[in-house]
């Protein structure tokens, strides 16, 4: 039972960290305009957080210290969302692609992080 469970949890901080990864990744290859600069830089910051709040979660020193981090990944998840909502791909299909799959991915993380959320209670 713990070795099931100890496995969910690493491949979901094998997911968040592929998710900022792949941010990254995105972001690199936006056009350089003041707005894509300045909205790359908070959706690298907010994806980026939900993978370390999430390690910070499951070195929780209470039930309640977890609770207080997974709200945290979950509302980063939500903001990265939000921040790859703003980003102008300028019509270019792959970005765009790649962007719309960020966001989706960032909205099935919210929705894993809801799931904790409720059985954690």
């Amino acid at each position: 039972m713990t070795e099931t469970r100890n496995s969910k949890q690493y491949d979901l901080e094998d997911r968040t960290l592929a998710f900022a990864k792949k941010t990254r990744a995105f972001v690199k290859k936006l056009r350089k305009t003041v707005a894509n600069i300045e909205d790359g830089k908070q959706v690298i910051r907010s994806s980026g957080s939900v993978g370390s709040n999430y390690i910070e979660a499951n070195e929780a020193l209470s039930k309640k210290d977890f609770i207080m981090r997974v709200k945290i990944c979950r509302k980063e998840a939500k903001e990265s969302r939000y921040w790859l909502q703003l980003i102008d791909t300028q019509g270019e299909p792959e970005q765009e692609k790649k962007r719309k799959d960020l966001a989706k991915e960032a909205t099935e993380l919210m929705n894993i992080f809801g799931s904790i959320l409720r059985k954690s209670k």
